[in-house]
């Protein structure tokens, strides 16, 4: 989708500023819109990271860009119902996107460009309890050892109150598809995480709050827990940050063929006491 988002109107969304006060929450609520109709295929396989082989309806061949650094592990299934985005730049290589993979019953989204404009727009219409009340919403401001946050939160007005720093981070996996196991996070070894963990906490004890947001891309998430088996560094980083005074949210989101629309929140299935 080349970065473009839109809301459910169709009104292109750019940059957002502020945020306004909570709306009353449903299940799921309307948040961003495929600008252009998917495309449906069958997955053949996804190689070199960020290039995929998809088989279209009609028999052809094509190569998709998979916006998607991790393992993808239990959303990587050969053979699986996909769904692709067209590109909009004539120009560009390649000229599908992967936006999603069914599993089961389930669509879920493996576009990890996503979750951070989906999570912007919902905090800016005050539709997550947790982070509504503040003046001024900037993304991608440079903070920390040569890292930039993803969402700073300041309460009335940039440079101006109390200052939330939000890292966010999209989950896909869920290895058991039981209607009450959980979904989980990471699905690989990821010691770029762990150094997002430390510059939160770093926060922290600068005196401003840090809150750790986890956004799943499929409405099947009963639960959220850490894949301490694969990444034990990680868990522990999670387990250190939360006693330093690190929040922890998580929030389901459903995906379809149309858009993706932000769900209810998500119970942790884990405390402070998992190191």
């Amino acid at each position: 989708m080349d970065g473009r988002y839109s809301d459910e109107s169709g009104t292109s969304t750019g940059p957002i500023d502020t945020a306004i006060d909570p709306a009353p929450l449903s299940p799921y609520i309307p948040s961003m819109k495929f600008p252009d109709p998917l495309i449906r295929g069958k997955l053949i396989k996804r190689y070199k990271r960020f290039l995929t082989d998809v088989e279209l309806e009609d028999g052809s061949k094509v190569v998709a860009h998979c916006a998607n650094s991790g393992s993808m592990l239990s959303v990587n299934e050969p053979g699986a119902e996909v769904w692709l985005s067209p590109a909009r730049n004539p120009e560009r290589k390649l000229r599908y996107t992967w936006e999603s993979i069914r599993i089961g019953r389930t669509l879920v989204g493996i576009n990890t460009s996503h979750p951070n404009a989906l999570a912007a727009d919902a905090v800016a219409k005050g539709r997550i309890p947790e982070l509504a009340g503040y003046a001024s919403l900037r993304r991608e401001v440079k903070y920390g050892k040569n890292s930039r946050i993803d969402l700073l939160l300041e309460r009335n007005g940039p440079d101006d109150g109390e200052k939330c720093y939000v890292e966010i981070k999209s989950v896909t996996m869920k290895r058991d598809l039981g209607r009450d196991a959980p979904v989980e996070f990471p699905d690989a070894v990821t010691t770029r995480g762990a150094k997002h963990l430390v510059e939160l906490t770093d926060m922290v004890k600068q005196g401003h709050r840090a809150v750790m947001l986890y956004l799943t891309q499929r409405a099947d998430s009963p639960a959220f827990a850490i894949a301490g088996d694969i990444d034990p560094d990680y868990e522990k980083g999670l387990a250190k940050a939360m006693n330093a005074g690190v929040e922890v949210l998580c929030y389901a989101s459903r995906v379809t063929r149309h858009g993706i629309t932000l769900g209810p929140s998500v119970p942790l299935a884990f405390s402070k006491k998992m190191a």
